[in-house]
């Protein structure tokens, strides 16, 4: 068996994606769980995601030949704000029942980040049914939006959704801004629209069904105006959100080697790419205007490629990817072994 390897998980909205590899090997084995860890009064529980890691994590690490766990990196959604338990009780509880030495805990955001990117400044657009754009000179992380459906995530899925279900509802009453296209949409999905509300507002995952929607706004774009029109304005509220955190031209790569005056890259990530030109084409003008010293690239991995690349730096002693609390915990090498008395 190997002598030592890693363990990189992605906890989302959908349950854990885990992938166990040894640096400078690949590919790893992938695991999941389909149960999403629970929230609390204390944040993101971290009995519960131990209990759903640790069986997996040792399957995985028998079925790779890895003898022991020596790093762990574990990216989740909601880190940020309700990972307070995680920082709390997560490392030691890996270090007692994996025996791990190094560990790092992510926003997901980040994890998504160095999956899109890597080890490179620029800003990660991560765009599903919510959105959060995240930024970086190698120095400090920055964010913007993700603040939820209710109070933001401006041009998400859910936002998009939630515009193309208004234009309905106009066109419905004979309201101005309605569209009749989106309106036969909504009738088709969801039923008569008096009974829109019952289906959205008692729904604990009223983003999820809000962003349900959002594919058909991108259908009825090419010959609806209304629904065209949102699109572009949910373009225009992504690249602001990527300009609000994209670093200066060059920032942080000449005194780490780079290029100087290395344009930094923008790539975006996540379920909304799927809704194709009618949102990317504006969204590709929005970053132009706003980002014209930035370079648009596409996402090289996802959010779990993003925690491999971190456990695998980590491992290495390569890690260049800024230390931020709420961001990306890194927690300092651990000696478990006993010292000596008298030593």
């Amino acid at each position: 068996m190997t002598a030592a390897g890693y363990l990189a998980v992605d906890s989302g909205g959908s349950g854990l994606r885990v992938a166990v590899g040894v640096p400078g090997r690949e590919p790893p084995v992938h695991g999941e769980t389909r149960e999403p860890v629970r929230t609390g009064a204390r944040g993101i529980d971290p009995g519960h995601l131990l209990a759903q890691l640790l069986p997996l994590a040792r399957a995985l690490a028998a079925e790779a030949g890895v003898e022991s766990l020596d790093t762990a990196v574990v990216g989740a959604a909601g880190f940020a704000t309700l990972g307070e338990a995680l920082r709390a009780e997560l490392p030691g509880a890996l270090v007692r029942e994996l025996d791990v030495r190094r560990v790092a805990l992510a926003a997901d955001a980040v994890t998504a980040y160095a999956g899109a990117l890597g080890a490179r400044p620029g800003v990660v657009l991560a765009a599903g049914t919510g959105l959060i754009a995240v930024g970086t000179d190698l120095r400090g992380w920055r964010r913007a939006d993700g603040w939820g459906h209710l109070l933001g995530d401006c041009g998400s899925g859910a936002w998009i959704g939630r515009a193309g279900l208004e234009a309905a509802l106009r066109a419905f009453d004979g309201r101005d801004g309605g569209s009749a296209p989106l309106l036969a949409s909504a009738r088709e999905r969801f039923g008569p629209m008096p009974g829109l509300p019952g289906l959205v507002y008692p729904r604990a995952d009223r983003a999820a069904v809000l962003a349900s929607f959002a594919p058909q706004v991108a259908v009825c774009a090419p010959h609806d105006p209304v629904a065209a029109g949102i699109l572009r304005t949910a373009a225009r509220h992504m690249a602001e959100s990527a300009a609000a955190v994209c670093p200066a031209e060059g920032t942080g790569e000449e005194e780490r080697g780079g290029a100087p005056g290395a344009a930094p890259e923008v790539a975006l990530t996540g379920g909304l790419s799927k809704l194709g030109d009618p949102l990317l084409v504006p969204l590709r003008e929005e970053l132009a205007r706003r980002l014209p010293h930035a370079r648009l690239v596409p996402a090289e991995g996802d959010p779990l490629h993003g925690s491999v690349r971190i456990a695998v730096d980590l491992a290495t002693d390569r890690l260049t990817l800024p230390g931020e609390p709420t961001m990306l915990h890194v927690v300092p090498a651990r000696v478990t072994e006993t010292p000596p008395k008298g030593g």
